[in-house]
């Protein structure tokens, strides 16, 4: 077996032009993505924090502090699940829409600055 040494080769490549139409589905897709990991996670932190027993201690410290009198301050009615869980879905919504909005509005941006830039550097090398 022989131990010849050899040399990497190196490929340097510059990035002068990228598709918006495909960062938009890509950065679609990928805000999608992180909608419904919030909304799950949102859920799942509700349902844990209700059964661990957090909101009826925090529903009692609030009858404690505010009085459970006249008042009629019902926590449950504040962050019910469906409540809850629907101003996940609503946040959600709007990152979606903001998050494709921007990333086509950045690969435009990026498009017409690459001309003064010289656009990104990529250097490929095949070195172990």
């Amino acid at each position: 077996m022989s131990t010849t040494s050899r040399t990497p080769r190196r490929a340097r490549l510059y990035v002068t032009r990228v598709d918006p139409w495909s960062v938009t589905k890509a950065a679609f897709l990928l805000s999608l993505t992180l909608a419904v990991v919030l909304v799950v996670a949102v859920g799942l932190l509700w349902v844990v924090l209700s059964v661990t027993g957090v909101f009826g201690a925090l529903a009692n410290t609030v009858d404690e502090v505010i009085g459970s009198g006249s008042s009629g301050v019902n926590l449950m009615d504040l962050v019910g699940f469906t409540k809850v869980v629907g101003v996940a879905v609503l946040i959600s919504s709007v990152e979606v829409v903001l998050i494709t909005i921007l990333a086509a509005l950045f690969a435009v941006m990026y498009n017409t600055s690459v001309g003064i830039t010289g656009g990104i550097e990529v250097v490929l090398s095949d070195e172990v």
